[in-house]
């Protein structure tokens, strides 16, 4: 175990080409469970916990960890399970997503295991739309069932989902026939937030749930006789996904010339730990820690004049 949560920070700082490093953990059951280790900053025993008057149930109290305030979620209780018991004898995994930091309280972390996105697979069709994973994937035999942390923190602790309206009026000032946005996100709710802020600048969407996924789509395109690069507006993918990851995608699409023009936006909860210059050597145009509607908005805005401003007709 001390192996384990020593190698956590370091572990933290690698980044690969279809790549990743799972955090295994148990929930007080026999089934395993992963995390990234990329939006892991630390792993402790439970700390005491204080409560916090008209909190959500899910949240067990708060944490000083570091000279901070940390919100402390039962992550058995938020999959729709019996709390956690016995807190003395669980750990916290303190994570950063979505420009937050926040822990969830596990009753056991088992090891770190390196896998390649490929082998990372979206859950089973007969899962159900109301589950809470987003990804499963096998270690020596064991089903690992990967967790959307981003649905989880969407419903206990919600962000403002809509646009301003002044960021919506920015958008209209221009004649826009047509804008079509492809969305890559292997999480349900990520996919849903983006679509609406995107909807509400009257942007045309498609959303696909991973990058191989995304691929076989513009591929698709190229096959039907249409040019992607005119099609679409510009991509907005995710970096973490199952079957191949953004960074993979984006380095696909740059090295295929009938592709490569394409803008693409990299959006991902990878707020604390993103490391730039990987977006620069695989190509993107852009990064944006999510999810902030506005800076995503404005972000669509600037593509728009970009376009416009270069005389080119926006559909």
């Amino acid at each position: 175990m001390a192996g384990v949560l020593d190698s956590v920070n370091q572990r933290t700082q690698l980044v690969g080409q279809n790549r990743l490093e799972l955090l295994l953990f148990s929930l007080g059951g026999q089934q395993l469970y992963g995390i990234n280790v990329f939006k892991v900053k630390e792993v402790l025993q439970c700390p005491p916990l204080s409560e916090i008057p008209r909190r959500n149930p899910v949240i067990r109290g708060v944490a000083h960890i570091r000279g901070g305030t940390i919100p402390i979620m039962d992550l058995r209780q938020a999959t729709g399970h019996a709390p956690l018991g016995d807190l003395e004898n669980c750990f916290v995994i303190i994570t950063e997503y979505n420009r937050s930091t926040q822990g969830f309280l596990v009753s056991g972390v088992e090891r770190i295991v390196n896998m390649n996105w490929g082998d990372i697979h979206p859950p089973p069709r007969g899962a159900g739309k109301d589950n809470y994973l987003t990804a499963v994937t096998e270690v020596e035999g064991r089903l690992v069932e990967i967790i959307d942390v981003e649905k989880i923190l969407a419903e206990v602790s919600p962000l403002p989902a809509d646009v301003s309206a002044d960021v919506i009026e920015s958008a209209q000032r221009d004649t826009i026939v047509c804008k079509h946005v492809l969305i890559v996100d292997d999480s349900t709710i990520a996919r849903k937030q983006i679509q609406k802020v995107m909807e509400s600048l009257g942007c045309k969407t498609t959303l696909k749930k991973d990058g191989r996924d995304a691929l076989n789509f513009l591929n698709e395109l190229i096959e039907d006789g249409k040019d992607p690069c005119h099609e679409l507006l510009l991509v907005i993918s995710d970096i973490e996904m199952p079957e191949m990851d953004g960074y993979t995608f984006t380095a696909e699409v740059r090295g295929d010339e009938r592709l490569k023009k394409l803008h693409i936006i990299l959006h991902t909860s990878l707020s604390g730990v993103f490391n730039e210059a990987m977006v620069k050597k695989v190509g993107a145009d852009d990064f944006l820690a999510k999810f902030h509607p506005d800076d995503l908005a404005n972000r669509v805005n600037d593509r728009i004049d970009q376009l416009t401003g270069d005389g080119e007709h926006v559909e």
